[in-house]
């Protein structure tokens, strides 16, 4: 998976994002959520638990993560297993270990819901889940089926890359189910790709490319990353080009994310020479921004792009907050307003699925509904629907958490209206002018009569958003 603009919440989301993809990559500031978790007023408790009572339904997605990379690539710090390129996956048993191991974790899974709320979306993210057998897919989508349901409509994604599949392995994803293909181009130039460590070149790409349209996966994504080493404006822009050409669904753009302990880590600092200037990677995402919307994709999160009806319905689980399962190596589930994870090694994973086990038999299972944490649930909120073109809605938001912070988010963000970043809309998604939004404001009545959402506008706010969430943080923590 991707990792998309803030450092994640939880460790796996799409496209984060990746959260469509949350995986390696994130554009420009990153605030880390764990690390600013301001104290949200606590007459609040009771309402946000009333008013927010989606937080407290059944899951109906999952996210299944598969870790097998050919090898790892220089910017990633996500649990990967690199398999390396002589061995056949049919035939390593690393693959058929590690799939007995996951499904004996979701065996072992508590739920109180069966299989009467069925799965609407799942996310088989990595690692490159392309390289795992259809074989080994059937047995893990089979099982989600008997232990949870799965919607007969249900969208199920996967992550692929160029070079690990053909027509053929395609087609047996298709027939099991699946009918969303992410795949991870990156860069349409083969020197880039070099430069990146990526296991695939500029002709699997093109090949990739012609296996997925060949064969009628008509809802697919394709990934690509600005702000890499030596990627000049005149690449980025032929990168678009391409990637209009291939007349994806939807379009994932992520920002470099210089991660320590990578081999990137290693040799570059960001914001110097190789990699691009903040400015230069401003320009990259208003290149992106531009060329795409011009296309016909909507700009309706930071980092994803989709044609009409294509947008990723699984990530959306994240943007809105909504409870998820997930399952396998580093992954997090958010359940009943409480988020947990799964360890990032190996050794650790397997003692975590053995002591799952265990406490079935022993008929006491890990209880992880927790109650609803405000605090984390109201920074959650802001930040998630933020990223989103929808933004926050107001109205559900001061139903929750009281009038007095959501006046208070609205006067912070007041400046930046002038200024052009936020974005302060009514019922009808018509933007309230300056001089009314003011007079709201010195009236100080209930200010959400008139306003029904603040977004950030695209792209200067979404070029601004960490900024511009931390103030949000800030006032709740006041």
């Amino acid at each position: 998976m991707m990792k998309s603009t803030f450092t994640p919440i939880f460790t796996h989301f799409s496209a984060i994002p990746s959260v469509e993809k949350v995986r390696r990559l994130r554009p420009l500031v990153c605030i880390s959520s764990e690390a600013h978790r301001p104290p949200v007023r606590q007459n609040a408790a009771k309402k946000a638990a009333s008013s927010l009572q989606f937080i407290m339904e059944p899951p109906k997605s999952a996210y299944i993560h598969l870790p097998f990379c050919r090898k790892r690539c220089h910017y990633c710090d996500f649990p990967v297993v690199a398999l390396g390129s002589r061995v056949q996956p049919e035939e390593d048993p690393r693959i058929m270990n590690y799939v007995e191991l996951l499904c004996r974790e979701i065996e072992a899974t508590r739920t109180d819901y069966g299989t009467d709320h069925p799965l609407e979306t799942i996310f088989f993210g990595g690692g490159t889940p392309s390289l795992v057998p259809p074989g080994l897919v059937s047995s893990i989508l089979e099982l989600l089926k008997v232990k949870f349901g799965v919607s007969s409509d249900a969208e199920i994604s996967m992550e692929m890359d160029p070079g690990t599949f053909n027509a053929e392995k395609l087609v047996g994803f298709m027939e099991l189910g699946v009918n969303r293909v992410s795949l991870g181009v990156q860069a349409f130039q083969e020197e880039l790709l070099k430069a990146c460590g990526r296991a695939h070149g500029l002709r699997e790409v093109h090949e990739a490319i012609e296996i997925v349209n060949s064969y009628g996966v008509e809802n697919w994504s394709m990934d690509l990353i600005s702000s890499l080493p030596h990627q000049t404006h005149e690449m980025w822009e032929e990168s678009l080009e391409y990637t209009l050409n291939a007349k994806p669904s939807h379009i994932s753009v992520y920002d470099l994310q210089v991660e320590q302990g990578t081999k990137f880590g290693s040799l570059y600092t960001p914001g110097e020479f190789p990699l691009p200037s903040d400015t230069q990677s401003s320009e990259f995402y208003r290149t992106a921004s531009k060329m795409l919307s011009s296309a016909g994709y909507s700009h309706y999160e930071i980092s994803s792009y989709s044609l009409e009806g294509f947008q990723c319905k699984h990530n959306s689980t994240y943007w809105k907050c909504l409870p998820f399962y997930g399952f396998g190596l580093g992954s997090a589930s958010y359940i009943n307003g409480s988020r947990f994870s799964r360890p990032k090694k190996m050794k650790e994973y397997m003692s975590y699925v053995q002591k799952l086990v265990d406490e079935i038999a022993d008929s006491n299972p890990s209880n992880h509904h927790g109650h609803i944490d405000t605090n984390d649930l109201a920074t959650d909120i802001v930040m998630l629907s933020l990223r989103t073109s929808r933004g926050l809605n107001l109205r559900t938001f001061r139903e929750a958490f009281g009038d007095s912070l959501t006046l208070s988010l609205c006067q912070v963000y007041s400046p930046y209206l002038e200024s052009g970043h936020v974005v302060f809309l009514d019922d009808d998604r018509i933007p309230v002018k300056g001089d009314e939004f003011n007079s709201l404001l010195l009236d100080k009545k209930d200010i959400t009569s008139r306003l029904a959402y603040i977004r950030l506008s695209d792209p200067d706010g979404f070029l601004l958003s960490n900024e511009l969430i931390s103030l949000a943080f800030g006032t709740m923590a006041s």
